[in-house]
């Protein structure tokens, strides 16, 4: 057993962040003394490990306490999540170092803000707090997904992929069209049935998404032409407010 005040000095946190972080629910001590003083065993300073990383990551502390508290979470899939992340951040890092380095060597030559996107980490870690957090949407998706043969998957895969070549067919067009806008109603629809309930601040997010570039652009590019992420993503926009 740790008291307070070692497991602080032993981790760099503030006994007033260990005070906190018992107050809200998200790390309690193993036991307190008679005097009230609190301590922590192995166990608790291997939960404190993981909210770390996570608060490294840029977690916040209610999405670190629900994926914690989680019935499902799992230690050994979460370290190999954060253990992701964590490259994506390093090479995030690395690549703003180089672009320092050669304006420094050589000045601003040419205008590249690559270096400063972070879309690859957000999406990665967008994924990660579905699959930690066990949202109701993410249970229900489970629940519904439960039995589903390979070809019946590809299936609901291959319907998602229409609906985005049917965006696609009309990206040059007006995002606010009528068309559009059906189009989106439709993709709502689609999702409720086959994965989750599907609210208007869910599809607000999903369509956030899928302009945000990475995986989720390409894919859908791939599908409907360059340009259709962007297009059904502003279509999503004006269909949810």
């Amino acid at each position: 057993m740790m008291t307070v005040n070692e497991v602080s000095k032993l981790t760099g946190v503030s006994i007033r962040t260990l005070q906190y972080y018992d107050k809200i629910g998200l790390l309690h001590p193993t036991k307190y003394t008679d005097a009230g003083y609190r301590l922590y065993d192995d166990a608790s300073l291997e939960t404190l490990q993981q909210i770390l990383l996570f608060r490294e990551l840029e977690f916040p502390l209610k999405e670190i306490k629900t994926i914690l508290s989680s019935p499902d979470f799992d230690r050994s899939k979460a370290l190999g999540q954060q253990i992701e992340l964590l490259k994506l951040k390093k090479e995030h890092i690395e690549n703003l170092i180089d672009l320092a380095k050669g304006i420094k060597l050589m000045g601003v030559k040419k205008l590249n803000f690559d270096a400063f996107d972070t879309k690859k980490i957000d999406e990665y870690a967008a994924q990660a707090k579905a699959s930690w957090g066990k949202t109701p949407a993410y249970k229900e998706y489970e629940e519904k997904s439960k039995g589903r043969t390979k070809e019946e998957d590809q299936k609901i895969y291959q319907g998602l992929i229409d609906l985005f070549a049917q965006f696609g067919s009309i990206r040059d067009s007006d995002p606010a069209s009528g068309e559009a806008q059906a189009l989106v109603k439709k993709l709502q629809e689609y999702i409720t049935e086959h994965m989750y309930t599907c609210s208007k601040e869910i599809l607000s997010g999903l369509g956030k998404m899928y302009a945000g570039g990475g995986d989720f652009t390409r894919n859908i590019d791939s599908f409907g032409g360059e340009g259709t992420a962007v297009f059904a993503s502003k279509a999503i926009e004006i269909y949810c407010s």
